[in-house]
């Protein structure tokens, strides 16, 4: 590095080489006098801090409606079966309600915390963690003086990047922004330097706090030194610059990282906000078309800005009012075809949007659909969870062709065994249920206890006069301590049964045999069967496949005691989706924030109007 000379308490550096390139610092740039002093004329180092990271160049160089019934749930009448399954019920508890994962998960959590409590009370001892590397540091509580920065880092062993931990912890920590700047002052007056890493760190520091004027003389001496911003400074003054009135700068900055790499649905979305509290409807809308054409997905506070500012703007001069609100009830039929949840402060703004809408009576309220998918609140049927012909046909096209035939399935069966199980379910009748037998049979954790719990699942679906086909691996035909010879008897005789080889994998087989039967065959498993959706080539069939697991699906619920009726949570007879008709609008919404991907929301909006 070239030597540095201070006049006059000013730092300037003479030329030095880095990366390639000489950097001379250009200290008229630095006017603003919200920085300290010593850091508006400081040439920084290193714009790249870490290997691999995206960056921008400015100068655009690449670098790196059914009508529903209420139906037997086995199509009985139809098939001639009087009997139906019988389910707990307890309505909505099903593995699919929003919450189950989360609360499955704190109840293990609790046994598990009710484990260790014993280990330890036996004179076991739990493992402590100890922390690597030196002692957390602790930041002051007052900004101090370059001699007392000095001191401080020599009492920790002058411990090497100390400079960028401590503005780690001044953040994390929350610290006022006049310390982050003494130490600002400290490094310049120590190495003559900056370097991008630090300065990233406090500009973090700067936008959390919401000190837009300090994020203004960090962009000027970013832009100033670098050819290039990374990925986290450019969201950063996106961010910042979006929430000021220089927010139009921000598409700037935007439209150099899209030179690059695609921006966030968040880089958008905050410009997009900026855009409709300003009254430039038209530039909003045309940023919101690029997230939708790049297939990237909204953020709730995007939706949420567009239908706020709805009606509060003039956005009748660019757009006419009818134009606009077309293009809101186009965003909540997005939802409804790539199965979104608004969030409930999305909903609240919805309800609020429909409500004051001129000319139209419409009335929101918050309720829920009854067993029989039927709105509690205005009395209308919700859509079907049953699919259609046509879907189904789709659905089993493509699960055939990317799960049962993909290129991953042999990894786990052989093509002869495949073939072999495709010959045995042609020679069946068409099942009723399938049933993963080794899956069912782990509900009991008493390992002895596997083959008397598949054994009282099987007994219960026969009991109801079903066909039913128990999917198992060939050992469990070993007579031993967890598979009695007696019960896997009885259970061949209630059922058809498939063993396949102990090392393959029951999924695939399950998947044909319950889509081969037809669209009322169900299957039993606690499988959510995420890793197979993940194969399907697009998120509407993806989306199918989750509508139709939902409703078809069985869990079976809580404990299987012996001598006791065998209960499986309850299947939805309705679609959990936005869904619309001449004169209502039924928005499911996400009221909690632990609903696990494969969850659904159980509370609604009901929108109606009076004509």
């Amino acid at each position: 590095m070239g030597s540095t000379l201070i006049f006059k308490g000013r730092i300037c550096l003479k030329p030095f080489y880095h990366q390639g390139s000489f950097f001379t610092l250009n200290s008229s740039i630095f006017k603003s006098s919200l920085l300290p002093l010593s850091t508006r004329s400081l040439c920084t180092r290193d714009p790249y801090p870490k290997p691999g990271t995206r960056h921008t160049d400015r100068r655009g160089v690449n670098k790196s409606t059914f009508t529903n019934r209420e139906e037997d749930f086995w199509d009985g009448a139809r098939r001639g079966k009087s009997s139906t399954l019988r389910q707990k019920p307890s309505f909505p508890k099903s593995v699919f309600a929003a919450g189950t994962a989360k609360r499955t998960s704190e109840i293990q959590k609790r046994k598990a915390a009710l484990f260790f409590q014993e280990e330890e009370h036996h004179g076991g001892e739990p493992e402590r963690r100890t922390s690597r590397g030196t002692a957390s540091l602790q930041p002051p509580d007052r900004p101090l003086s370059a001699a007392e920065w000095r001191d401080l880092k020599e009492s920790r062993g002058n411990a090497p990047r100390f400079d960028i931990r401590m503005m780690c912890t001044l953040f994390t920590t929350a610290a006022e922004l006049n310390i982050a700047k003494s130490l600002l002052t400290f490094v310049a007056t120590e190495t003559g330097t900056l370097s991008y890493e630090l300065l990233l760190r406090y500009l973090t520091l700067c936008v959390r706090g919401g000190h837009d004027a300090e994020v203004f003389d960090v962009y000027e001496i970013m832009r100033g030194n670098f050819p290039a911003l990374d990925t986290g400074a450019s969201s950063l003054f996106i961010q910042s610059f979006s929430r000021t009135e220089r927010w139009r700068e921000a598409i700037s900055i935007l439209d150099e990282v899209k030179k690059v790499f695609t921006p966030s649905p968040r880089n958008y979305g905050e410009i997009i906000t900026a855009a409709m509290l300003n009254g430039d409807t038209t530039t909003a809308w045309a940023l919101y078309d690029e997230i939708i054409e790049k297939e990237l997905t909204p953020n709730q506070e995007t939706w949420e800005a567009l239908f706020k500012a709805a009606g509060k703007t003039k956005q009748e001069e660019a757009m006419s009012a009818s134009e606009h609100q077309e293009r809101l009830l186009g965003i909540l039929l997005y939802m409804r075809d790539n199965q979104i949840y608004p969030q409930h402060s999305l909903t609240s703004t919805i309800k609020a949007w429909f409500e004051r809408l001129s000319g139209q009576k419409w009335t929101g309220s918050w309720t829920s659909a009854t067993p029989k998918g039927v709105c509690s609140c205005c009395g209308s049927q919700l859509e079907s969870i049953k699919l259609t012909d046509e879907e189904y046909q789709q659905l089993k096209d493509r699960v055939m062709a990317d799960i049962i035939q993909g290129r991953d399935v042999f990894k786990k069966t052989t093509p002869e065994e495949l073939e072999s199980f495709k010959a045995f379910v042609k020679k069946k009748p068409a099942f009723d249920v399938v049933v993963d037998g080794l899956n069912i049979a782990n509900l009991n954790n008493d390992k002895k206890l596997l083959s008397e719990t598949l054994l009282a699942v099987v007994s219960e679906l026969e009991r109801q006069g079903l066909t039913v086909l128990v999917l198992g691996r060939k050992h469990m035909l070993w007579p031993s301590r967890s598979w009695d010879r007696n019960n896997m008897k009885l259970i061949q005789q209630k059922a058809h049964c498939f063993f396949t080889e102990n090392i393959s994998e029951d999924d695939p087989f399950l998947l044909y045999a319950t889509l081969h039967s037809g669209n009322h065959c169900r299957f039993v498993s606690r499988d959510m069967m995420r890793d197979h959706k993940a194969c399907l080539p697009d998120g509407a069939t993806r989306r199918l496949f989750f509508k139709w697991q939902r409703g078809h699906q069985l869990v079976v619920d809580g404990f299987v005691t012996a001598g006791k009726r065998v209960r499986f949570q309850s299947i939805p007879t309705y679609d959990t989706i936005v869904q619309t008709s001449a004169d209502s609008w039924h928005v499911p919404y996400d009221d909690t924030e632990d609903r696990s991907t494969y969850e659904v929301p159980q509370k609604w909006l009901c929108l109606t109007t009076k004509h």
